[in-house]
């Protein structure tokens, strides 16, 4: 598929006014229509950054709760805890490194502005197979990337061709991410509250409460935290509770359906199929 968007200064200037207008149009829908008829109000949570803690790790996969796990590629424990988790009934997503604006380290399969079109679209690919049972994506860091039309074109043309569906972990509130996803008609959602970038029990409660708070309030809301053991401890103890909350949990995906009528995401035989790859370090 040839890419959406050309590099003219013209192009570019339309294309941005065309991306305000989605934003500005998906706002008023997700206004108009704050819930769901006889669904409860449900929260999505991710994890992010699985993959170096095998204990941490082990104990989310274990969790009772349809959470969705978000790995990166290459790392010690991705593959053996991608598989623990699937067969645990969680979701898995491809945690997709990104440049940040403060140069932090990006580690193995990295995408950074400064690549070409072919070395990025190649490693973005080989981070997707190297994640079993992969089955949608978000960005890690990325809030240099994600501001930037020509990578998040990159990104968003590649992701097209498989059945994966794309959050915006908003890491920056410039983020174009998301709405080049919709433009491809990638399935996308956008994270609402981060939970523990303090990494604390009031905190992670506070942010917790925030992300119930904005379910009640809308229908649905995604929250993404990480495998601190203050996070882990925390969710171990106040998922049960949900329940009798009235707050449902769901998987990204179950979450994506609850918001567009049990609508599939993709017709059988729609995408390619991502050919699984032994994840190797490089």
């Amino acid at each position: 598929m040839k890419a959406l968007f050309a590099y003219t200064p013209a192009g570019l200037t339309l294309i941005k006014l065309a991306l305000a207008a989605l934003t500005s149009v998906a706002a008023g829908l997700v206004a108009a229509e704050p819930s769901t008829g006889g669904i409860p109000p449900t929260i999505a949570i991710i994890i992010d950054d699985m993959g170096h803690n095998l204990h941490e790790g082990e104990r989310l996969a274990n969790l009772d709760q349809p959470l969705t796990l978000a790995f990166l590629p290459y790392r010690r424990h991705t593959d053996s805890l991608a598989r623990l988790a699937h067969s645990r009934n969680k979701e898995i997503m491809l945690h997709a490194p990104m440049a940040n604006t403060r140069n932090f380290s990006l580690g193995p399969g990295g995408l950074t502005s400064d690549m070409d079109e072919q070395s990025f679209t190649t490693t973005l690919r080989r981070a997707l197979q190297s994640i079993p049972y992969v089955q949608g994506v978000n960005n890690h860091m990325g809030s240099l990337l994600t501001q930037q039309l020509k990578p998040m074109d990159w990104v968003m043309k590649e992701l097209n061709r498989y059945p994966v569906y794309f959050v915006d972990s908003r890491t920056i509130a410039s983020s174009v991410a998301g709405d080049v996803a919709a433009a491809y008609q990638i399935p996308t959602m956008t994270r609402d509250v981060f939970l523990d970038h303090e990494q604390t029990e009031e905190f992670v409660d506070q942010q917790f409460r925030e992300l119930v708070r904005r379910a009640k309030k809308n229908g649905s809301a995604i929250g993404i935290g990480h495998p601190h053991t203050v996070t882990v401890d925390y969710l171990e103890k106040h998922l049960p509770l949900l329940d009798e909350q009235g707050i449902a949990i769901a998987t990204v995906s179950g979450l994506w359906a609850i918001r567009n009528n049990n609508k599939r995401m993709f017709a059988e035989g729609e995408k390619q199929t991502i050919r699984s790859a032994f994840a190797k370090k490089h």
